[in-house]
């Protein structure tokens, strides 16, 4: 949901990157690190926030640069149910991840492993078994059926992606 930058100033105050629509409502979700501790935002101005750490005792506000720093790089979840349902032709790349991936033949290709996006567009990595794993665009041409309730995915490789047939099903 956002990572949690630099320190700004000598009061805890941190520069966050917010990844969802509106940068300002990454405040309102229940936010957790990478560890599972929970913590809160509040946006002071800009991309600036105060950060506090929930605990069983209460809110513990971080205030002061130190301790700021040692949050640098902290990335913030939140849980799924916490998010709004995703509109019609709309996913949550998250809910990708794990799923089967076919060829138009049906024929099977592997399992979405992971998903990339370097700014210039999404693309799904496909792994193999015995076989070099397969990166595809995350494009309506190159994935033109996606069914959630059957974990599936069809993926019709662009013609300068060549996949090896090892003889083994991926």
């Amino acid at each position: 949901m956002g990572v949690i930058g630099r320190p700004h100033g000598v009061r805890g105050h941190v520069r966050v990157t917010a990844y969802t629509a509106e940068p300002r409502a990454l405040a309102d979700y229940p936010l957790t690190d990478q560890t599972g501790r929970r913590l809160q935002l509040r946006w002071v101005s800009g991309d600036v926030a105060e950060i506090s750490e929930l605990t069983a005792d209460g809110a513990r506000k971080i205030n002061d640069r130190d301790a700021a720093a040692r949050l640098t790089n902290t990335e913030l979840f939140a849980p799924r149910s916490a998010l709004p349902p995703a509109e019609e032709d709309e996913f949550y790349l998250a809910d990708l991840m794990g799923m089967s991936a076919f060829d138009a033949a049906q024929k099977p290709l592997g399992t979405v492993s992971n998903i990339h996006d370097y700014g210039a567009g999404t693309s799904l990595e496909i792994s193999r078994d015995a076989a070099a794993p397969v990166i595809v665009p995350f494009t309506r041409q190159a994935v033109p059926h996606i069914d959630l309730a059957a974990r599936s995915i069809i993926v019709a490789l662009p013609g300068e992606i060549i996949v090896e047939n090892t003889g083994d099903a991926a």
